[in-house]
């Protein structure tokens, strides 16, 4: 009976703390949003009160504050065409009822990659590749990723395959002792996939829930980077066919629509399975989740909201663009 009542009250106690997080999360989200919502909702609504009617005309101008915010051409261009039928239904008439619509058109585009990342209990270890350009604060958020998952109860490994830059195994190892993670690693300039590869082996053989393995983001030529991250997958392959489970990108939401095209270049070679999108607190360009949704039709795993180790978390399509209009 004491150990019912005690259960019970544990998991009231967890119910509480992730009502809570949830609240704070939201609230974060908001405020990291601010300068994205100042160049978008904010100018939006802007025109809304300047203007007399609500007309195409009013389009023409939301158009270009949709693209000033890096929603994209594609994106874009359907929402100002799905908003048109409307208006020619007469279903636009106030300020309200547009704003109404034009949040249902944003989380439309959104909802279809809104798609968490579910480990699979029968892949021991579950490997996600991280992939990205330098800067776009990768080893970072696979630090985040990996406290994510010991949170969840998950033994995690990682593995410092961006032998190209020494400051990278290192941040990487700071992570790993900072959360008592084992990382795999060998000395600058050795060979990616065969650091993987050991990584792979070890986190295998001690059945280690998830390795998450780090890739260099700089080579001296794209062709040199790109044929890298080929060989790593050919060798994870020859392990076992399913892997890597993962290939995530890192992208920095305020290169804007370099984003885009990151994403572009990194899909043709190593076709990605999902993104996660950093320093959306740092720029007026998040509308650039739109331009990806949209043009890449990827999943967007996780998104990043300050510097903190908590400061990552799934994507969620509605509360994503009710910050946007908070």
């Amino acid at each position: 009976m004491f150990n019912l009542i005690k259960k019970q009250r544990n998991e009231s106690s967890q119910q509480s703390e992730s009502k809570e997080d949830s609240v704070d999360w939201k609230t974060k989200l908001r405020n990291g949003l601010k300068k994205t919502r100042s160049r978008l909702s904010e100018g939006i609504n802007s025109l809304l009160l300047s203007e007399t009617a609500i007309d195409v005309s009013l389009l023409k101008e939301m158009e270009e504050q949709l693209l000033a915010a890096d929603v994209g051409i594609e994106a874009t261009d359907q929402i100002i065409e799905n908003l048109k039928i409307k208006l020619k239904k007469s279903q636009l008439l106030e300020p309200d009822e547009f704003i109404h619509e034009l949040r249902k058109e944003l989380e439309n585009i959104l909802e279809p990659i809104a798609v968490p990342l579910r480990l699979d209990a029968r892949d021991k270890p579950f490997v996600i590749l991280t992939v990205g350009v330098n800067g776009v604060g990768k080893t970072t958020t696979i630090g985040k990723l990996a406290k994510r998952f010991q949170s969840h109860n998950h033994s995690v490994m990682l593995a410092a395959g961006d032998t190209f830059r020494a400051a990278a195994v290192e941040q990487l190892q700071v992570w790993g002792e900072r959360n008592n993670i084992p990382v795999i690693s060998q000395t600058t300039g050795a060979d990616s996939a065969s650091v993987i590869f050991d990584a792979y082996q070890s986190a295998k053989s001690k059945k280690v829930d998830v390795l998450i393995a780090d890739t260099a983001g700089r080579l001296h030529t794209k062709d040199n980077l790109m044929s890298e991250l080929e060989k790593i997958v050919r060798v994870l392959k020859k392990q076992d066919p399913r892997l890597p489970n993962e290939i995530l990108l890192v992208l920095d939401a305020t290169t804007g629509q370099n984003a885009v095209n990151q994403a572009e270049s990194f899909h043709e070679t190593a076709e990605l399975t999902g993104i996660a999108l950093t320093k959306l607190d740092g720029t007026a360009k998040g509308g650039v989740v739109f331009a990806i949704a949209k043009k890449l039709n990827l999943p967007i795993r996780f998104i990043g909201i300050g510097e903190k180790i908590d400061d990552l978390k799934p994507f969620n399509a509605k509360e994503f663009v009710n910050a946007l209009f908070s």
